[in-house]
């Protein structure tokens, strides 16, 4: 089955085919199925130590904004808080011994700031800070959880 096209210049109909041919199979070593994973790199758990000490960054440079604008004690607590855990987590991921302990912890604090914001956006419904926050920690989580699968193995 083909399609039709007209061109603008000649009016004339072009025929498309209707599919495309599927590109070959490429050999996997090892010759396994290859199970599908939610980041693709080279090793995620070499990213994971970058990535917890830029979310702890962000925590506490979100906290230390809320403050400046509202005055809000709770804001820079929580900020303080998140970025110790992510010093933690950063520093457990150093050790090869400790990592996959430091990526438990990642997850667990991404885990739990991940419903601290899900719960401030169902209640506000205010996309900005909840919103941009909860997707920071759900992108954080994904990366510690597969950090985690690829430690253990």
């Amino acid at each position: 089955m083909t399609s039709t096209l007209a061109t603008t210049a000649t009016c004339r109909p072009l025929r498309l085919p209707a599919s495309l041919p599927s590109p070959p199979p490429v050999a996997r070593p090892g010759g396994g199925r290859r199970r599908g994973a939610v980041l693709r790199c080279a090793s995620v758990s070499e990213i994971a130590p970058a990535v917890s000490a830029a979310y702890g960054a962000l925590l506490v440079g979100g906290g230390a904004f809320a403050y400046a604008r509202s005055g809000s004690k709770g804001s820079v607590l929580g900020g303080a808080s998140g970025s110790a855990l992510m010093g933690l987590t950063y520093y457990l991921m150093q050790f090869s011994e400790t990592k996959a302990l430091g990526d438990a912890v990642g997850f667990g604090s991404a885990f739990l700031f991940a419903s601290v914001f899900g719960i401030r956006l169902y209640n506000t419904r205010k996309l900005v800070p909840s919103g941009l926050l909860l997707a920071l920690s759900l992108g954080a989580l994904g990366v510690f959880y597969a950090a985690y699968l690829q430690d253990k193995v």
